[in-house]
């Protein structure tokens, strides 16, 4: 078993390097799990402990894709997850677990938990969750949410898509605009994330 090295100047590439050598199951979702595992243990993005993962869950994760490596589960950044200000966690899963691609997998149960997780911060979802483009965010839920990326046809951005969701799902309807076309908030939901 191998410990994660602690590199003298910390970066994310370095840690993509490093976790990418080790990678013992190859998926769609490898290469993203890489790189937000590698910005989490660079101290980037906001997930907390164990990506948002119980503890069992996130050596689950860890074993199942780096066979070899022993990785704690609390965040270099020193985040915790504060649920309790996420009153729609529980709707927000079982609305991403209710479009899985492939709700049988258990990388599907993971990749819930890490996007919720995600949803805590107060960047961009992509961002939050310590991947290095919105392309990669996009990849990643057309992987396993098709039916929710088939459903984004304007490009909002993710983590408003995900919540104008729930909340049409509940039949509330909070804003203003007629349309998204007229709203004066339109560049903060449409807007370029880079």
């Amino acid at each position: 078993m191998n410990a994660i090295p602690k590199f003298a100047a910390p970066d994310r590439e370095q840690y993509h390097r490093y976790f990418k050598r080790h990678l013992a199951k190859l998926s769609p979702n490898s290469e993203w799990i890489s790189r937000m595992l590698a910005s989490w243990s660079a101290g980037l993005g906001a997930l907390p402990d164990g990506l948002g993962l119980e503890a069992t869950e996130f050596h689950g994760l860890v074993n199942d894709f780096f066979h070899t490596l022993v990785m704690p589960a609390k965040a270099p950044s020193g985040r915790t997850a504060d649920f309790s200000r996420m009153l729609e966690k529980d709707d927000l899963t079982r609305y991403l677990l209710a479009r899985a691609a492939y709700p049988e997998r258990q990388e599907t149960g993971w990749i819930t938990s890490i996007l919720v997780a995600g949803c805590l911060g107060d960047d961009h979802l992509w961002q939050d969750l310590g991947l290095w483009s919105r392309q990669d965010l996009s990849g990643l839920i057309a992987y396993n949410f098709p039916e929710i990326a088939a459903a984004n046809t304007h490009d909002m951005k993710w983590k408003k898509f995900l919540y104008k969701q729930l909340c049409e799902a509940e039949g509330i309807y909070v804003c203003r605009a007629p349309s998204c076309a007229v709203c004066v908030d339109y560049s903060r939901c449409f807007g370029s994330e880079e």
